[in-house]
C-alpha cells in the first residue's frame, strides 16, 4: 500500500512544482506591484499644488474650493485610494491565474470527451499531466480493444448462424429426396429401400444435430448452470466417455487410452464435468491424425485433481492458444460444421470449470497438443453442494 500510495503521489510533482512556482510568482509579483503602486501614489499626491491647479483648470473652481476637494478626496484617502488601486490591480491578475490554472481541466475535459466520441486521435495534455495522459489512453486502448473484441465475437456469431444455416439445407434436402422416392417407389427391392431408409435416417440425425447447435448458440448467453455436486469415480466416468466415442473413432483408426488411478475420486457435477471432459475430447478428436493415440490421464496434486487430454495434431497457432476458449469461435474457419461445431464447446468447458473453481489450459507444439483440466479435490458442506452460476 505504501508503495502505491508513494507513486500516486509522484503523478502530482509536476503539476504540484508548477502551481508553487507560479504561486511565488504572484506573490512575489504582488508585493513589488504593492510597493511600486503605493510609492507612486503617495509620489503623486505630494504634488498638492499641481492637483489643486488641475482641478481649478479642468472643472473652472475657486482656489479655496479646488483645495477642499484635495485635502477631503484625495489627501485624507490617499490609503484608501491606494487599496482600492491595489485591489483592483489583485482581481485581474488572479482572474488570468484561474484561467491559467483552469486550463488543465479543459484539457482534461477534451480528453474525455475523445472518448466519449470514439475518437481515433491519441489524447494530448500539457507536459504536467502526463500521468493523466497515459491513463487517459490506457484506458482509451482498452475500450478499443473490447469494442473490437465485441464485434469480433458478434460476427462470429453471425457466420456461424450463416453456416449453420447453409448446412441445415443439405441434409434436409437428401431427406426430403430419398423420402420421395420411398412414397413414388412403394414396390422398391428390399434391399435398396433399407438403403434409402438407412440415409435417410443418417441425414436426419445430422439434422438434429445441427438444430440442436442453433439451440445451444440462442440459449448461450441466458444460460443458468446449477451444480449438484457428488462424488464422481473418476476412471469410470472417464472410460464410459471413451467408450461412446468409439464411433468415431474408428473409421479413422483412432485410440483412446485412459490412464486413471482406481481410487481416484472427484467432488463435482457429474452431468456437467463429463460435458466438459466430452467437449475436449471431441475437440481432440476432431483435430488429431488418424491412426494416433489419445491419451487421457488424471493425478492429484496437492488439493487439486489435475487432468490431462494429449492427442498428436498439427500445432495451435500461439496466438490462438487463448482465442479457441472464446465463445463462437473455430480454430479452423474453413472446416465444415460437421467437424467444428458452434464454437461453443470449449468455451462451456471453460465456464463449468470455472464454476468448480477450477481452471482449463491448453499447450501445442509440433509433437503434440495437451488439455489440462485443473479441478479442486476437496468436499463441501452440504449447504454448497447446489451452487448456481450466469453465464452472461
Amino acid at each position: 500500500m505504501k508503495s502505491k500510495s508513494y507513486k500516486r503521489g509522484n503523478d502530482y510533482t509536476k503539476i504540484k512544482r508548477k502551481v508553487f512556482l507560479r504561486m511565488l510568482l504572484i506573490i512575489f509579483t504582488t508585493a513589488v506591484a504593492v510597493i511600486f503602486l503605493r510609492s507612486i501614489i503617495q509620489k503623486y499626491f505630494s504634488f498638492g499644488d499641481s492637483i489643486v491647479q488641475f482641478l481649478k483648470d479642468t472643472f473652472y473652481l475657486r482656489e479655496s474650493d479646488a483645495v477642499i476637494i484635495y485635502r477631503y478626496i484625495f489627501l485624507n484617502n490617499v490609503s484608501v485610494i491606494t487599496f482600492a488601486v491595489i485591489l483592483i490591480f489583485l482581481i485581474i491578475f488572479l482572474k488570468f491565474s484561474i484561467s491559467w490554472f483552469t486550463k488543465y481541466f479543459d484539457e482534461v475535459s477534451t480528453g474525455i470527451d475523445k472518448l466519449v466520441e470514439e475518437s481515433n486521435d491519441e489524447i494530448i495534455l500539457s507536459p504536467e499531466l502526463d500521468f493523466m495522459e497515459n491513463k487517459l489512453n490506457q484506458i482509451k486502448n482498452n475500450l478499443e480493444k473490447k469494442k473490437k473484441a465485441a464485434i469480433e465475437a458478434e460476427q462470429r456469431k453471425n457466420d456461424l448462424v450463416v453456416y449453420l444455416a447453409h448446412d441445415i439445407k443439405t441434409p434436409l434436402t437428401s431427406v426430403i429426396g430419398y423420402l420421395s422416392l420411398l412414397d413414388e417407389a412403394p414396390d422398391m427391392p428390399p434391399e435398396q429401400k433399407a438403403k434409402y431408409v438407412g440415409i435417410t435416417l443418417e441425414k436426419a440425425y445430422r439434422l438434429e444435430q445441427l438444430i440442436d447447435e442453433f439451440f445451444e448458440i440462442t440459449r448461450f448467453n441466458l444460460q443458468t448452470i446449477v451444480l449438484n455436486k457428488e462424488k464422481i469415480n473418476l476412471l469410470f466416468m472417464l472410460q464410459q466417455m471413451a467408450d461412446e466415442f468409439y464411433p468415431m473413432l474408428a473409421p479413422q483408426e483412432k485410440k483412446v487410452f485412459v490412464n486413471v488411478p482406481d481410487n481416484l475420486t472427484l467432488w463435482g457435477d457429474a452431468d456437467k464435468l463429463a460435458r466438459v471432459f466430452n467437449n475436449i475430447l471431441k475437440n481432440a478428436i476432431a483435430y488429431s491424425y488418424e491412426n494416433s493415440c489419445i491419451d487421457i490421464s488424471a493425478k492429484q496434486q496437492d488439493k487439486n485433481i489435475v487432468i490431462t487430454f494429449t492427442n498428436q495434431g498439427n500445432p495451435i497457432p500461439p496466438e490462438k492458444l487463448e482465442t479457441i476458449f472464446e465463445r463462437f469461435y473455430r480454430l479452423d474457419t474453413s472446416r465444415s460444421t460437421n467437424t467444428g461445431g458452434a464454437g461453443l464447446g470449449l468455451a462451456i468447458a471453460l465456464e463449468i470449470a470455472n464454476a468448480h473453481g477450477g481452471n482449463i489450459f491448453v499447450q501445442s507444439n509440433t509433437e503434440k497438443t495437451v488439455f489440462t483440466v485443473v479441478l479442486p479435490h476437496g468436499q463441501e458442506s452440504t449447504s454448497a453442494k447446489k451452487q448456481k452460476i450466469y453465464i452472461s
